[in-house]
């Protein structure tokens, strides 16, 4: 099926469109093969973790990796390693921890969502079925404790905590906003549960597994979440004019299925006629789809989302994250760590893909 995930200097001068610019200048040029040596390592592991000698689990755990990925996590603890004593084993055994639980992650999200393509290939679940991806994310999660347990107490709670809030994000993202609460500061809270408790957890692990400062990790944990929402929020922007060649996916996937994002609370909070009858347009084009409807009834009013002013204000939303996570990092020392963080949480919420 697939081509094995490239090569770390690769993956640093193309992740996101973004490494670029996050390691730009003299000093953050320094780091950069600091940080893919430490990446070649971290895959070296995830391999070695999802090799096994069942057929059917060496197949379907390898799937979505093998796909390719971004691998922000594992770079952002690398990143936040240099405040302490580096690329430490704890800190490439958390990093690698962090990227099995989101590998694990995914193959749930696509059975809840029922998406059908994830990295440019079919999902797991479209191949093997719910049950087996739904239980190959669970051993994914299981390795990732297993790992997590061999760093003591401090690592077993920060995977504990973090694993809760993925669960009660998709929760709360299943079930939805009750009665009385706002529609917006629930969907922030859903992103900051799904997407930024994991990436908080990676830029502390870095710090934390290589014995620097503790009164770094709640810097760097607020840091993480806020360019974790910021982050989902620019998603949500791309997911309307995705290319399936370039992203993987088709445009529109989460709200076809029924899954809001933050476009359409906006529209939602328009008045004008033009904005009521166009989010009526969707509901009525998800329910159909509900009832086994062709999904691309969707294509032109969704197109006309994406044009929408909603639209570009949950860009503008996705750049306030961005400052607020910028802020956070008051106290970190300035420096070559401090400037990668700045432009990372700056880049997150400025790319195409």
């Amino acid at each position: 099926m697939t081509a094995s995930p490239p090569a770390p200097g690769t993956r640093l001068a193309s992740r996101l469109g973004l490494t670029e610019r996050v390691f730009a200048g003299p000093r953050g040029r320094k780091l950069i093969s600091v940080i893919e040596e430490g990446l070649d390592r971290v895959e070296a592991n995830i391999a070695a973790e999802l090799k096994s000698a069942d057929q059917l689990v060496d197949a379907t755990t390898r799937y979505l990796y093998e796909a390719g990925g971004k691998r922000v996590r594992p770079m952002l603890a690398l990143l936040t390693a240099q405040l302490g004593d580096g690329a430490t084993d704890d800190v490439i055994a958390g990093a690698t921890a962090l990227e099995l639980t989101h590998l694990g992650s995914l193959y749930h999200d696509d059975v809840m969502d029922g998406a059908d393509v994830r990295r440019g290939v079919p999902s797991a679940h479209a191949v093997w079925g719910n049950s087996v991806a739904i239980l190959t994310g669970d051993l994914l999660f299981s390795r990732a404790s297993q790992i997590m347990a061999g760093l003591g107490e401090p690592a077993i709670r920060m995977q504990a905590d973090t694993f809760e809030r993925l669960v009660l994000g998709q929760m709360h993202e299943t079930v939805g906003p009750q009665a009385g609460d706002d529609p917006v500061a629930f969907y922030l809270q859903v992103l900051a549960d799904k997407t930024g408790s994991l990436i908080a957890a990676a830029a502390q692990a870095g710090v934390t597994f290589s014995n620097g400062p503790s009164e770094f990790e709640a810097p760097l944990i607020a840091f993480g979440e806020r360019a974790g929402v910021a982050f989902q929020l620019l998603d949500d922007v791309i997911d309307l004019s995705a290319d399936p060649d370039e992203t993987g996916k088709v445009p529109g996937t989460d709200l076809r299925a029924g899954v809001p994002t933050m476009p359409y609370l906006l529209l939602g909070q328009r008045t004008d006629a033009a904005s009521v009858a166009l989010r009526a347009q969707i509901d009525q084009g998800v329910a159909d789809i509900a009832d086994g409807a062709d999904p691309a009834i969707l294509d032109e009013p969704l197109a006309r989302l994406r044009d929408h002013e909603a639209t570009a204000a949950t860009q503008a939303l996705a750049g306030e994250w961005s400052d607020a996570a910028i802020d956070a990092l008051g106290p970190i020392p300035d420096g070559a760590v401090r400037e990668a963080l700045t432009r990372f949480a700056r880049a997150v919420a400025d790319r195409s893909s």
